[in-house]
This record gives structure tokens, C-alpha cells and sequence, in this order.
């Protein structure tokens, strides 16, 4: 279902219309033969955005400049380095500056409720059917994203999840190993690649996984699907419990520390970066890197351009205990939203609309999707060709764009790629296939004020104990001593709100 289907959240955004509207058109008809005077040319927008930056740098100068002239604007990107961005949202939180728009990821989304409550952010449902491109955004989505049944965010689409392992096919061929398919064969890949030469260069030089400080994007959240881990909060026994108080989290946690203790992964992974990670995994230290399926063919051409022999595949079912999961973010894996105290009248928020509006219109999208035709890209018969030599160009140049890009996944208006060379190809194949086994959060459609209150707090009590547990500064008992904190702190009133909530929409079906 689309917005211009008018669905439950939309049915109210013009009640008393209806004869203004009659109004307007009547009085249109009997001016429309009249001369009108030529409108003052309109001064370009200034928009600043905080975003945040997934790659070594933001897009080109060239084509933000092209973006200011075909949408009018005057932008302030504010690009931060993804590994420090929940810090800077954080500070901006607490001091309540914010730049006009800011993008907030799905996990610290959940986070913002309170502020958005507090009225930090414009509701911008009741403005969402005056524009072409944005009424035609998923009406589901936005009701999985409302706060209190109104609208405040436009999203940026991402399938429900892309999540699954990069490894080199090269090395499993040299050590004559299959692909793993039981955490117990991907172990023993890791193992092997730690090992036993699997460059076959004669030094002890390689480890198995390449993992960065990231307990969601990171390799940490996926081996928990594995292990059966609840995706944030479970149902189990009628009740809503924390995913850090189950058993498939603790035996996460020990598959890790057990990666630790034998080597298998590099020893700074609770501090690592994803720039470093990456350039590890690239450079042939590592033959496995846990995360997004759609990054393969990028790391793998920037690793053939150091070896030209080396060869990667993916992984996306793995068979755990309870057979094959794997986490699921909701339909966006982000926010943009807007702030009170920067966007201060509603022209300038309607002048903002028009914009994110404007950005999904053929012309402007499918060059923030692909950049300049005949730099970054060629056409032919109505598609995209995007050829291997000019990748590594996309990549310093365009593929930053895609972070301010909205309804992405659904917009018509975005030209198909012709031909998706073979391991792009089979990411997109997997990336389908998760969708027969994602487990998504339990407490999608609930609600706990304690936890949009101080819950992004909280969390940090189980992040710090969870490494401490992997890296050996606590053991089992020492792991429940942090969560009795986080309880005590706070955590049992977020269960118990959670809890309660569960019973109401039960009773309420």
C-alpha cells in the first residue's frame, strides 16, 4: 500500500479541505485567462543535513553542486564518520542543536521518541499528499515508523536484511573446504584460515574473521541470528524478554570469545574501525568479513586490485540451533527528520518537503543513484551499464550520495542496472533470500516511555559487559551482574512496560 492509497494515518491530513478546496479551483477557473504578473525569482534554499559517512569520503564537490542547481538549494552537508555519528547525535540531543535535517539510523530511531515527543521535530504527516513523489512512499512503512500514530520522518528504504558472510573462495579452494553451512564448519573455515596457510605464501600471516567495535553491523548480531538470539527483544513464553538474558545470546558470546582466545579474529576488534576492517579484510589478512552482502563486489574488486588472484563468495544460510534466522531491520534503515528549533515556519518546512520531493524525480535520482552519465555510468535502451573499470570512480565519488537518497528501493523513477556483474548479482539473489527467515524485533509495535526515555543509555551497560565478556574481564556471573545493574537502573521497568503493552495490542486483536 502506497501513501496515495490514503491510508489510516493519512485519511486525517486535510479533515476541513474539502470547501477550501472547492473554493480554490473555482476561483482558478474564473481568473485562469488572466495575465498574472511573473513571480520574484525565489533565493536557493539553505538546508543543512547531519549524515552519516559509511565510506572513506563524502560524494564529489561536482556532483553536490549539481544537486544545489537542479533542486535549487544551497546544501550544508554535514558528513560524519559513521563510527563516531551515534556520539554526535547523542551530544546533539542533549544540547538540542540540530542541524535542519538529520538522519537517524532504525536502531537510535527508537531512541529519538523522547525527543520527538518533547517536541523537538515537526510532524510532517498532514503535509505528506501535497507532493507528488513522497505521497507515493510505502503507507506501511510509515506506520511502522509513527510515534504515536503521526508522522515525523521521511525514510530511507533498505531491504529487511542484507546481513551474511564474505569470504575468500580462492583460499577454500587452495585448502580444499566447502562454504560452511553449521556455525561448526564456519568455525572450522575461521580456524583454517587462521592456520593453515591459506595464501599459501609459507608465513603465519592470516587470520579468519576481519570484525570492527560494532555489536549490530558488525559480526556480533548476525552470529546471534545463528545462535537463535532474539533480533533486540523476544517472545518467549508469552512474555517479552531482552535478547541478553537468553541462552542463544550467552553462547554467542562464548563462539566469540572462543574466535578471541584462539586468534581466529583480530585481537582489536572491540576497537577497530570499519575503515580498518575492511582494509584488512581487502588487503588478504583476513578471509572473512560478517555484514552487509551488498558491500561484496566492492571489497572484492578492491582486493583484486592488490591480488588479482583472489576470488570471494557469499554465505547467507547458516543452520543453527534453531535452524536458519537472521536479524531484520524494519523497512527503513533510516530516519531524516527535521527540527523545530532550525526549521522555524512551516514554509521553510514545506520548502525542505519539496526538496526530499524533488530528490526522487528521475532527473535528480538516478544521478545521486549513479552519477554522470559518461563519467560514472553509460545508458542504454532505458538502463543503467555501469562498467567495472569505472567502479573504484563510483565509489570515491557517488556512492556516498546514497545516504541522502529516500525511498529508494521503490522509486519508479530509478533506472534499472542492465547487467549486475556475477557477485553483485548473487548478493541481490541472497539479499531476496533472507526474507524467507528474518526474525524481526517483538516490540516493533509496542511501547515503553522508560525505554524511549533511557533506554540508548542503558544500552551501554550490556554493550561494555558484552565485550568485557568476550575479551575475559567478566565471566558468566559477572556478564548477569551487569544485566541485575541494568535492571536495576532502569531495565526492569522497560521490560515490564514492554510486557504490559504486549497484553494490551494482544487484547486488542
Amino acid at each position: 500500500m502506497h501513501v496515495n492509497a490514503r491510508p489510516r494515518l493519512l485519511n486525517r491530513l486535510h479533515p476541513k479541505s474539502l470547501p477550501l478546496l472547492l473554493a480554490l479551483l473555482l476561483a482558478a477557473a474564473l481568473t485562469g485567462c488572466s495575465r498574472q504578473p511573473a513571480a520574484p525569482e525565489q533565493p536557493p534554499l539553505e538546508l543543512s543535513i547531519m549524515l552519516p559517512l559509511h565510506l572513506i569520503q563524502p560524494p564529489s564537490d561536482e556532483l553536490v553542486a549539481e544537486l544545489e542547481k537542479m533542486t535549487g538549494t544551497d546544501l550544508d552537508l554535514r558528513w560524519v564518520p559513521d563510527e563516531i555519528y551515534s556520539d554526535k547525535l547523542s551530544l546533539a540531543v542533549a544540547s538540542g542543536s540540530y542541524m535542519k535535517a538529520t538522519y537517524v539510523n532504525f536502531n537510535e530511531y527508537q531512541y529519538m521518541k523522547n525527543a520527538i515527543r518533547l517536541g523537538h521535530f515537526w510532524e510532517i504527516g498532514p503535509y505528506l499528499w501535497d507532493y507528488p513523489n513522497l505521497r507515493k512512499l510505502s503507507s506501511l512503512v510509515f506506520e511502522e515508523s509513527a510515534v504515536d500514530d503521526q508522522i515525523y520522518g521521511l525514510y530511507a528504504e533498505r531491504p529487511a536484511s542484507r546481513q551474511g558472510i564474505i569470504l575468500r573462495q580462492d583460499w577454500l579452494d587452495r585448502l580444499g573446504l566447502e562454504p560452511p553451512g553449521t556455525l561448526e564448519e564456519l568455525y572450522e573455515v575461521l580456524r583454517a584460515f587462521t592456520e593453515d596457510d591459506p595464501d599459501g605464501n609459507g608465513q603465519d600471516d592470516t587470520f579468519g574473521l576481519a570484525d570492527r567495535n560494532d555489536l549490530i553491523y558488525g559480526a556480533f548480531k548476525t552470529l546471534g541470528s545463528y545462535f537463535g538470539t532474539p533480533n533486540n527483544w523476544g517472545l518467549i513464553g508469552g512474555q517479552i524478554v531482552p535478547e541478553f538474558e537468553t541462552d542463544a545470546y550467552m553462547e554467542t558470546m562464548k563462539f566469540m570469545k572462543r574466535l578471541y582466545d584462539e586468534g581466529l579474529i583480530n585481537r582489536d576488534f572491540a576497537v577497530t574501525s570499519k575503515q580498518n576492517q575492511r582494509t584488512r579484510f581487502v588487503t588478504g589478512a583476513a578471509g572473512v568479513y560478517i555484514g552487509s552482502m551488498a558491500d561484496a563486489q566492492r571489497l572484492a574488486d578492491s582486493a583484486v586490485a592488490l591480488d588479482p588472484q583472489a576470488a570471494f563468495t557469499l554465505v547467507n544460510r547458516i543452520q543453527g540451533p534453531a535452524g536458519l534466522r537472521v536479524w531484520a531491520m524494519p523497512g527503513y534503515g533510516g530516519m531524516f527528520l527535521f527540527s523545530k528549533s532550525a526549521v522555524q515556519t512551516k514554509e521553510e518546512l514545506h520548502q525542505i518537503l519539496a526538496f526530499f520531493d524533488r530528490s526522487m524525480d528521475a532527473d535528480v535520482s538516478n544521478m545521486m543513484r549513479y552519477g554522470f552519465e559518461g563519467r560514472h555510468h553509460e545508458r542504454a535502451d532505458g538502463e543503467v551499464v555501469l562498467p567495472p573499470e569505472q567502479e573504484q570512480l563510483r565509489v570515491d565519488e557517488v556512492n556516498a550520495m546514497h545516504t541522502l537518497m529516500i525511498g529508494e528501493l521503490s522509486n519508479p523513477n530509478l533506472l534499472p542496472i542492465a547487467e549486475l556483474r556475477p557477485l553483485a548479482e548473487l548478493a541481490e539473489t541472497l539479499i531476496k533470500d533472507n526474507t524467507r527467515f528474518v526474525v524481526r524485533d517483538a516490540t516493533a509495535n509496542l511501547e515503553s516511555a522508560r525505554d524511549d526515555e533511557s533506554g540508548l543509555e542503558l544500552q551501554g551497560i550490556i554493550t561494555d559487559a558484552t565485550y568485557n565478556f568476550m575479551l575475559g574481564y567478566l565471566d558468566e556471573q559477572g556478564f548477569r551482574r551487569e544485566v541485575q545493574r541494568w535492571k536495576d537502573s532502569g531495565g526492569a521497568r522497560i521490560i515490564e512496560e514492554y510486557n504490559a503493552s504486549y497484553q494490551q495490542f494482544r487484547g486488542s486483536q
